[in-house]
């Protein structure tokens, strides 16, 4: 069978990694991390801590399996995760959710963000509006579930979209309107007349809002703004978490969704045909994580700011522009006066030339816009304060 047919093909398209002949390209995480492997290099491509977690959090993940929590738990997730995650959205936000109704625990983020989006979306007429650069698995879901991908650029130094814009990407063919905060790969964080205007624009074309806030316990200047806080958007939101970035437990793939019980219900019903559960020993243990003290959230956003401040330093010591980050694991820099306008063959260059690793952003665009970002290159943080001093000497040394 020379070409396979399926609905892989669209997602494989939708990703940019399907070749005028029919080939596959891996992605440029896999290829970077080889790349890692086989030089050494310090890998600031893919965005995992290299320490563990809190370790009340892993010892309540070890008493789980020994007390034996290691078959199926309930598909909507076991019930004292469930409260604790409508205890944590009333803690911090004063949100308040149905743990019966209202909550699906899921494989991570992805899983919630795949499930949301096979669920809702109705025919290849539907929209979803994403901001760009975008996370990579947003255009291979929307690609999947048959819908169509509108994108509002975010332009540095702040990666603020400009509002006029994103009223004309949305229109009454917008299913979706997903929104990413703090933003991965930029590190931005929207001011409130941004969440405001997608309230708005949600409103008048009768669309929905998903949020992907994994990184949501680390911002970095203010507490995170979960848009289902603002007036009249909570009835037509649904909020994506995980706890694979709040507790370095990225692994463990542990994930939820929440939002009105009808939208979780069309979702659940698409979810319970996917992994159906996963993680049965290690939800208690998230359990115990989301009720940590306040001052084990505060650490965590200041401790990883303070690894932005280290790295940042030393790009600029090697010569790259830093755009900061507000939030999440990762700093954009823009490599153009190192040489790197094409941030593609910059990074494919790196290991070998610095011994460190990094993904162009490019990576996240569509390839119309690719050019727009053609200088720009993210690096991960969230790594041991040495590894970043010692990525920091490489680069600086290398250029």
């Amino acid at each position: 069978m020379s070409v396979i047919p399926g609905a892989w093909r669209r997602t494989a398209a939708g990703a940019g990694l399907l070749a005028s002949d029919g080939t596959v390209a891996p992605t440029i995480f896999a290829e970077m991390s080889a790349a890692a492997a086989r030089t050494g290099a310090i890998n600031l491509g893919q965005g995992f801590p290299d320490q563990d977690g809190p370790a009340e959090v892993l010892e309540a993940a070890r008493e789980a399996i020994a007390s034996g929590a290691n078959q199926y738990p309930p598909g909507r997730g076991i019930p004292d995760l469930l409260a604790a995650i409508s205890e944590h959205q009333r803690r911090f936000y004063g949100l308040e959710v149905d743990p019966q109704r209202e909550v699906i625990v899921t494989a991570g983020a992805t899983e919630a963000l795949t499930a949301t989006l096979l669920a809702l979306i109705d025919g290849p007429d539907d929209e979803v509006v994403v901001f760009e650069p975008y996370y990579d698995s947003y255009a291979a879901a929307v690609a999947l579930a048959g819908a169509r991908l509108r994108t509002v650029p975010l332009r540095a130094p702040d990666f603020q979209p400009d509002l006029q814009r994103l009223a004309e990407a949305v229109t009454d063919h917008t299913r979706i309107i997903l929104v990413n905060d703090p933003h991965n790969p930029t590190g931005a964080v929207f001011d409130r007349a941004v969440l405001a205007e997608v309230v708005r624009l949600a409103h008048l074309h009768d669309a929905i809002i998903v949020t992907d806030e994994v990184y949501e316990h680390l911002a970095f200047h203010a507490p995170h703004t979960p848009i289902a806080t603002l007036p009249g958007a909570a009835e037509r939101t649904l909020t994506i978490s995980s706890a694979g970035k709040t507790f370095s437990a990225t692994g463990w793939k542990i994930g939820w969704v929440h939002g009105p019980a009808e939208l979780i219900t069309a979702v659940l019903t698409v979810k319970q045909y996917l992994t159906y559960v996963n993680g049965s020993p290690f939800q208690p243990a998230i359990a115990v994580g989301l009720r940590l003290d306040d001052h084990f959230f505060a650490d965590a956003a200041s401790t990883l700011a303070r690894k932005h401040e280290i790295l940042g330093a030393g790009l600029r010591s090697a010569g790259f522009t830093v755009h900061p980050p507000q939030g999440g694991y990762f700093t954009v820099a823009d490599a153009t006066d190192l040489g790197g306008a094409d941030a593609v063959a910059f990074c494919r260059a790196l290991p070998e030339r610095a011994g460190v690793v990094a993904i162009p952003l490019a990576a996240f665009v569509s390839d119309e816009r690719r050019g727009d970002y053609a200088g720009l290159v993210r690096f991960a943080a969230c790594k041991r304060v040495e590894v970043l001093e010692e990525a920091a000497r490489r680069l600086a040394s290398s250029f």
